[in-house]
Protein backbone atom coordinates (compact mmCIF):
# COMPACT_ATOMS: atom_id res chain seq x y z
CA UNK A 1 0.00 0.00 0.00
CA UNK A 2 1.21 3.17 -1.00
CA UNK A 3 1.92 6.44 1.15
CA UNK A 4 -0.94 8.43 -0.74
CA UNK A 5 -3.66 5.55 0.37
CA UNK A 6 -2.31 5.10 4.01
CA UNK A 7 -3.30 8.97 4.47
CA UNK A 8 -6.12 9.13 2.98
CA UNK A 9 -9.08 10.82 5.10
CA UNK A 10 -11.43 8.28 7.28
CA UNK A 11 -14.71 8.24 5.90
CA UNK A 12 -17.33 10.52 6.99
CA UNK A 13 -19.78 9.69 9.57
CA UNK A 14 -23.50 9.06 8.46
CA UNK A 15 -26.20 11.66 9.89
CA UNK A 16 -28.83 10.09 12.46
CA UNK A 17 -32.39 9.89 11.61
CA UNK A 18 -34.10 12.98 11.88
CA UNK A 19 -36.70 11.49 14.76
CA UNK A 20 -33.25 10.85 16.64
CA UNK A 21 -32.55 14.31 16.57
CA UNK A 22 -35.90 15.50 18.26
CA UNK A 23 -36.15 15.87 22.01
CA UNK A 24 -38.26 12.40 23.54
CA UNK A 25 -42.00 13.79 24.73
CA UNK A 26 -41.75 13.72 28.67
CA UNK A 27 -43.38 11.01 29.83
CA UNK A 28 -46.23 12.00 32.68
CA UNK A 29 -46.11 9.31 35.21
CA UNK A 30 -49.14 7.96 37.13
CA UNK A 31 -48.52 10.57 40.00
CA UNK A 32 -48.63 13.52 37.85
CA UNK A 33 -52.01 12.16 36.24
CA UNK A 34 -53.90 11.57 39.44
CA UNK A 35 -52.60 15.02 41.02
CA UNK A 36 -54.01 16.55 38.03
CA UNK A 37 -57.06 14.60 38.15
CA UNK A 38 -57.54 15.50 41.87
CA UNK A 39 -57.02 19.09 41.07
CA UNK A 40 -59.69 18.97 38.50
CA UNK A 41 -61.98 17.09 41.06
CA UNK A 42 -61.13 19.91 43.31
CA UNK A 43 -62.09 22.82 41.11
CA UNK A 44 -65.46 21.60 40.37
CA UNK A 45 -66.27 20.63 44.14
CA UNK A 46 -65.50 24.04 44.88
CA UNK A 47 -67.66 25.28 41.98
CA UNK A 48 -70.74 23.13 42.94
CA UNK A 49 -70.15 24.29 46.73
CA UNK A 50 -69.86 28.29 45.69
CA UNK A 51 -73.01 27.77 43.78
CA UNK A 52 -75.09 25.90 46.77
CA UNK A 53 -73.67 28.33 49.34
CA UNK A 54 -75.20 31.61 46.30
CA UNK A 55 -78.09 29.34 46.54
CA UNK A 56 -78.81 28.93 50.13
CA UNK A 57 -78.24 32.73 50.02
CA UNK A 58 -80.39 33.83 47.57
CA UNK A 59 -82.95 31.47 49.35
CA UNK A 60 -82.53 32.70 52.71
CA UNK A 61 -83.02 36.64 51.60
CA UNK A 62 -86.48 35.60 49.69
CA UNK A 63 -87.65 34.05 52.53
CA UNK A 64 -86.70 36.82 55.22
CA UNK A 65 -87.66 39.70 52.31
CA UNK A 66 -91.08 37.95 52.01
CA UNK A 67 -91.46 37.18 55.27
CA UNK A 68 -90.85 40.51 56.91
CA UNK A 69 -90.13 42.76 54.15
CA UNK A 70 -92.40 43.16 51.60
CA UNK A 71 -94.90 40.66 49.36
CA UNK A 72 -95.98 40.69 46.04
CA UNK A 73 -100.36 40.27 45.46
CA UNK A 74 -102.49 40.23 42.77
CA UNK A 75 -105.89 41.85 42.25
CA UNK A 76 -108.71 39.48 41.11
CA UNK A 77 -111.73 41.28 41.64
CA UNK A 78 -113.23 44.70 40.90
CA UNK A 79 -114.20 45.34 44.69
CA UNK A 80 -111.39 48.24 44.95
CA UNK A 81 -112.38 50.11 41.08
CA UNK A 82 -111.15 52.20 40.96
CA UNK A 83 -108.10 52.40 43.36
CA UNK A 84 -107.06 49.04 42.15
CA UNK A 85 -108.20 47.45 38.73
CA UNK A 86 -108.48 43.73 37.95
CA UNK A 87 -105.14 42.40 37.01
CA UNK A 88 -103.03 45.18 39.10
CA UNK A 89 -100.00 43.37 40.77
CA UNK A 90 -98.67 45.27 44.16
CA UNK A 91 -95.79 45.70 46.29
CA UNK A 92 -97.59 45.87 49.85
CA UNK A 93 -95.15 46.45 52.89
CA UNK A 94 -95.44 43.90 55.48
CA UNK A 95 -93.16 46.11 57.72
CA UNK A 96 -95.00 48.97 58.19
CA UNK A 97 -97.72 47.00 60.82
CA UNK A 98 -95.32 44.85 62.18
CA UNK A 99 -94.36 41.52 60.22
CA UNK A 100 -95.33 38.19 61.35
CA UNK A 101 -92.67 35.71 62.60
CA UNK A 102 -93.18 32.51 60.47
CA UNK A 103 -94.67 29.76 62.78
CA UNK A 104 -95.34 31.67 65.99
CA UNK A 105 -98.01 34.36 67.31
CA UNK A 106 -95.59 36.71 67.76
CA UNK A 107 -95.03 40.21 65.53
CA UNK A 108 -92.32 42.45 64.80
CA UNK A 109 -92.72 46.22 66.04
CA UNK A 110 -95.05 48.11 64.06
CA UNK A 111 -93.43 51.13 62.08
CA UNK A 112 -97.14 52.60 63.02
CA UNK A 113 -100.93 51.41 63.47
CA UNK A 114 -103.35 51.14 60.74
CA UNK A 115 -105.28 54.88 60.50
CA UNK A 116 -108.34 55.68 58.70
CA UNK A 117 -108.16 55.80 54.88
CA UNK A 118 -105.56 53.22 54.39
CA UNK A 119 -105.38 50.14 52.00
CA UNK A 120 -104.81 46.99 53.72
CA UNK A 121 -104.15 43.72 53.13
CA UNK A 122 -105.57 41.60 55.55
CA UNK A 123 -106.56 37.50 56.23
CA UNK A 124 -110.19 37.45 55.38
CA UNK A 125 -111.59 36.47 58.36
CA UNK A 126 -113.78 33.68 56.92
CA UNK A 127 -111.20 32.29 55.59
CA UNK A 128 -107.38 33.11 56.84
CA UNK A 129 -105.92 31.71 54.08
CA UNK A 130 -107.05 34.14 51.34
CA UNK A 131 -105.81 37.68 51.28
CA UNK A 132 -108.75 40.37 50.64
CA UNK A 133 -107.59 43.97 50.08
CA UNK A 134 -109.95 47.00 51.13
CA UNK A 135 -110.06 50.97 52.92
CA UNK A 136 -109.91 50.67 56.42
CA UNK A 137 -112.87 53.18 57.11
CA UNK A 138 -113.49 52.42 60.98
CA UNK A 139 -111.31 52.16 63.75
CA UNK A 140 -111.78 50.49 67.48
CA UNK A 141 -114.29 52.57 69.78
CA UNK A 142 -115.86 54.21 65.95
CA UNK A 143 -119.65 54.27 65.59
CA UNK A 144 -120.41 53.69 62.08
CA UNK A 145 -123.56 53.97 60.13
CA UNK A 146 -125.01 54.41 56.01
CA UNK A 147 -127.54 56.24 54.57
CA UNK A 148 -128.28 56.14 50.79
CA UNK A 149 -125.18 54.75 50.45
CA UNK A 150 -123.18 57.56 52.36
CA UNK A 151 -121.01 56.83 55.21
CA UNK A 152 -121.26 58.37 58.48
CA UNK A 153 -118.27 58.35 61.26
CA UNK A 154 -119.03 59.28 64.62
CA UNK A 155 -122.11 61.29 63.33
CA UNK A 156 -119.83 63.15 60.43
CA UNK A 157 -120.40 62.50 56.77
CA UNK A 158 -117.37 61.44 54.79
CA UNK A 159 -116.24 62.82 51.51
CA UNK A 160 -114.73 59.69 49.94
CA UNK A 161 -113.26 61.24 46.73
CA UNK A 162 -111.70 56.93 45.91
CA UNK A 163 -115.94 55.75 46.06
CA UNK A 164 -117.38 54.84 43.17
CA UNK A 165 -121.06 53.23 42.66
CA UNK A 166 -121.52 51.27 39.61
CA UNK A 167 -125.03 49.11 40.57
CA UNK A 168 -126.39 51.94 43.39
CA UNK A 169 -129.89 50.25 42.61
CA UNK A 170 -129.00 46.34 43.38
CA UNK A 171 -130.93 44.78 46.41
CA UNK A 172 -129.59 42.42 49.33
CA UNK A 173 -130.97 40.24 51.57
CA UNK A 174 -131.67 41.80 55.05
CA UNK A 175 -130.17 37.71 56.27
CA UNK A 176 -126.90 39.18 54.99
CA UNK A 177 -126.47 41.54 57.64
CA UNK A 178 -128.12 39.79 60.61
CA UNK A 179 -124.36 39.86 62.55
CA UNK A 180 -124.65 43.60 62.86
CA UNK A 181 -127.41 43.02 65.40
CA UNK A 182 -124.86 42.14 68.14
CA UNK A 183 -123.23 45.80 67.53
CA UNK A 184 -125.67 48.08 67.61
CA UNK A 185 -126.20 51.11 69.39
CA UNK A 186 -129.18 50.96 71.39
CA UNK A 187 -131.47 53.46 70.12
CA UNK A 188 -135.13 53.68 69.49
CA UNK A 189 -134.35 53.89 65.75
CA UNK A 190 -131.69 51.16 65.90
CA UNK A 191 -133.41 48.58 67.92
CA UNK A 192 -132.60 44.61 67.39
CA UNK A 193 -136.65 44.23 66.66
CA UNK A 194 -137.02 46.86 64.06
CA UNK A 195 -133.57 46.69 62.17
CA UNK A 196 -133.72 46.73 58.71
CA UNK A 197 -130.47 46.45 57.20
CA UNK A 198 -129.60 46.83 53.55
CA UNK A 199 -126.30 47.41 51.51
CA UNK A 200 -126.51 50.99 51.20
CA UNK A 201 -128.50 52.10 54.63
CA UNK A 202 -127.49 50.27 57.73
CA UNK A 203 -125.89 50.91 61.52
CA UNK A 204 -125.08 52.90 63.79
CA UNK A 205 -122.44 50.19 64.85
CA UNK A 206 -119.74 50.14 67.51
CA UNK A 207 -116.33 48.34 66.17
CA UNK A 208 -114.78 46.45 69.05
CA UNK A 209 -111.58 46.85 70.23
CA UNK A 210 -108.56 45.49 68.27
CA UNK A 211 -110.86 45.24 65.30
CA UNK A 212 -111.04 47.31 62.10
CA UNK A 213 -113.61 47.89 59.77
CA UNK A 214 -113.58 47.97 56.64
CA UNK A 215 -115.19 48.22 52.98
CA UNK A 216 -114.46 48.43 49.05
CA UNK A 217 -114.14 51.41 46.81
CA UNK A 218 -115.91 49.86 44.93
CA UNK A 219 -119.40 50.37 47.10
CA UNK A 220 -121.85 48.11 45.18
CA UNK A 221 -119.54 45.04 43.96
CA UNK A 222 -118.01 44.73 47.56
CA UNK A 223 -117.71 42.02 49.75
CA UNK A 224 -116.78 43.78 52.86
CA UNK A 225 -117.40 44.12 56.62
CA UNK A 226 -121.09 45.17 55.71
CA UNK A 227 -121.94 41.55 54.61
CA UNK A 228 -119.48 39.30 57.16
CA UNK A 229 -117.81 41.68 59.97
CA UNK A 230 -114.64 43.19 61.56
CA UNK A 231 -111.02 42.47 61.00
CA UNK A 232 -109.35 41.33 63.75
CA UNK A 233 -106.06 43.86 64.13
CA UNK A 234 -104.18 39.98 64.13
CA UNK A 235 -105.00 39.22 60.86
CA UNK A 236 -103.73 42.59 59.15
CA UNK A 237 -100.61 41.55 56.78
CA UNK A 238 -99.74 44.90 55.32
CA UNK A 239 -100.26 48.36 53.04
CA UNK A 240 -99.72 48.04 49.37
CA UNK A 241 -97.12 50.49 48.43
CA UNK A 242 -97.58 50.60 44.33
CA UNK A 243 -98.51 48.76 41.45
CA UNK A 244 -95.38 47.22 40.14
CA UNK A 245 -97.34 45.56 37.22
CA UNK A 246 -100.73 45.85 35.59
CA UNK A 247 -102.12 44.09 32.26
CA UNK A 248 -106.04 44.35 31.05
CA UNK A 249 -107.09 40.67 31.38
CA UNK A 250 -108.97 39.12 28.32
CA UNK A 251 -110.29 36.02 28.11
CA UNK A 252 -110.13 35.85 24.54
CA UNK A 253 -106.65 36.96 24.41
CA UNK A 254 -103.60 33.99 25.77
CA UNK A 255 -101.14 36.71 26.17
CA UNK A 256 -103.29 39.69 27.26
CA UNK A 257 -100.51 39.68 29.59
CA UNK A 258 -97.83 40.82 27.23
CA UNK A 259 -100.10 42.90 24.71
CA UNK A 260 -102.72 44.49 27.05
CA UNK A 261 -99.81 45.86 29.61
CA UNK A 262 -101.67 48.84 31.13
CA UNK A 263 -98.13 51.04 30.73
CA UNK A 264 -99.72 54.26 32.72
CA UNK A 265 -100.24 52.09 35.86
CA UNK A 266 -96.98 50.86 36.13
CA UNK A 267 -95.27 52.64 39.71
CA UNK A 268 -98.29 54.09 40.51
CA UNK A 269 -98.71 54.59 44.33
CA UNK A 270 -101.99 53.32 46.16
CA UNK A 271 -103.77 55.78 48.00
Amino acid sequence: MSERESAAPPPAAVAPAAEEMLPAAPRISQHTRAEALRRVNRTGARWLWEWAKSFVIAVGLFVVVRAFLVQAFKIPSGSMERTLLVGDFLIVNKLVYGAEVPFTERRLPAVRQPQRGDVIVFQYPIEPEKDFVKRLVGMPGDTLEMHGGALYVNGVAQRERYVVHTDPEASTSEEDFRWQRDYLVRTVEASRSGYHPSRNNWGPLIVPAKSYFVLGDNRDNSLDSRYWGFVPDSLVRGQPLFVYYSYAPDSEQRFAWLTRIRWERLGEQIR
